[in-house]
């Protein structure tokens, strides 16, 4: 290739590179569900199924490490059927065969989170979630005393 010819090659070439990195996701977001066991208690007596009346502690968080809400502060866990549509889809699947005791961090991609439209305005559109999550009790059985501090999340 000649140098004149090169020399109209690379300014295009660059465009097309920036072009990319300018609508490149950041890498931080996923496209399925992520889950990270973070702490098992020694023995599972309680699990969550599907159908399950089941209290968990949270932290969610944007990539970036915004928290947006957290359980953990208020001292108030949520409570909900698992499985049946009442929270976000990354958790009804990644919350499944969860020990009481057991914590898990959920890295859940937009279309198992608040899809494309978000959760104004601390959700953006197209948005992955990070929950450290906690599984308190499940058909109000609690965990029998094993370490249910925040400290391993």
């Amino acid at each position: 290739m000649s140098i004149s010819c090169a020399l109209k090659v690379v300014p295009i070439v660059l465009l097309l590179v920036l072009f990319a990195l300018a609508n490149a996701k950041k890498s931080a977001d996923v496209t399925e569900l992520q889950i990270g066991v973070k702490y098992k208690p020694p023995s599972c007596e309680f699990q969550a199924h599907k159908g399950d009346r089941v209290k968990v502690h949270y932290r969610g968080k944007l990539t970036d490490g915004k928290v947006f809400d957290s359980s953990f502060e208020r001292g108030d866990p949520i409570e909900f059927e698992l499985g049946s549509g009442q929270v976000i889809k990354g958790w009804d699947q990644g919350l499944l065969g969860m020990c009481v005791g057991e914590k898990r961090k959920l890295k859940i991609p937009a279309k198992l989170g608040y899809g494309e439209q978000g959760s104004p305005p601390a959700i953006p559109g197209g948005a992955t979630l990070i929950f450290d999550t906690e599984l308190v009790s499940v058909n109000g059985k609690p965990s029998s005393g094993e370490d249910t501090s925040e400290d391993e999340l």
